[in-house]
């Protein structure tokens, strides 16, 4: 049974996932990679105002492909969000509630997401048509200059997510990957 999750998060809706969870999520969030993440933090390092508040908000991985005629969005599957660890930790710690993407963490990662109750999930890889369904509006805020990496808020409706790491720091893939191997030792 998927758990119904809307943003903007607050720590209430935080605590109530744990890791293994499906979830369906609906409200707006905002897609940024690597390129924007780094924009975003050496606006913080200037003390400058950010393109979004992301206190309480949900950041998706995505670079999206061009949308089709009468469409928002294309394919719009999760990156890997290793390449965002550098910069996470501090927009963490202003207010960012949720991030998804796909694969590991790091351990600063991890326990920013501890210290500042938050989630880490993970969409389904492989299916950025499906994703993309969820998607019903699309608006390019900043860094218009990234193409498909630029910043966009969408609306998204009953976006499927797996909850990955909960505000505990429980890992889903963690724990999969032992039961696996304890399956093997049988």
């Amino acid at each position: 049974m998927e758990k119904i999750v809307k943003t903007p998060l607050n720590d209430k809706d935080v605590l109530g996932l744990r890791a293994g969870d499906s979830v369906l999520l609906t409200g707006y969030i905002y897609t940024a990679r690597d390129a924007a993440h780094k924009r975003l933090v050496d606006l913080l390092d200037k003390g400058e105002k950010l393109p979004f508040d992301v206190k309480g908000q949900v950041i998706y991985y995505v670079g999206p492909t061009p949308a089709k005629p009468g469409d928002p969005i294309g394919s719009a599957g999760p990156t890997s969000s290793y390449r965002m660890d550098p910069y996470a930790p501090r927009l963490l710690d202003i207010g960012l509630k949720g991030m998804i993407g796909k694969g590991l963490r790091n351990e600063e990662v991890i326990n920013s997401i501890k210290k500042n109750c938050a989630v880490y999930f993970a969409s389904i890889g492989g299916a950025a048509a499906l994703t993309a369904k969820c998607v019903k509006s699309a608006e390019l805020i900043a860094y218009e200059d990234l193409g498909s990496e630029a910043v966009r808020k969408l609306y998204v409706e009953n976006l499927p997510l797996i909850v990955v790491i909960d505000s505990k720091g429980n890992n889903f893939y963690k724990e999969g990957q032992e039961k696996y191997l304890k399956s093997l030792n049988k």
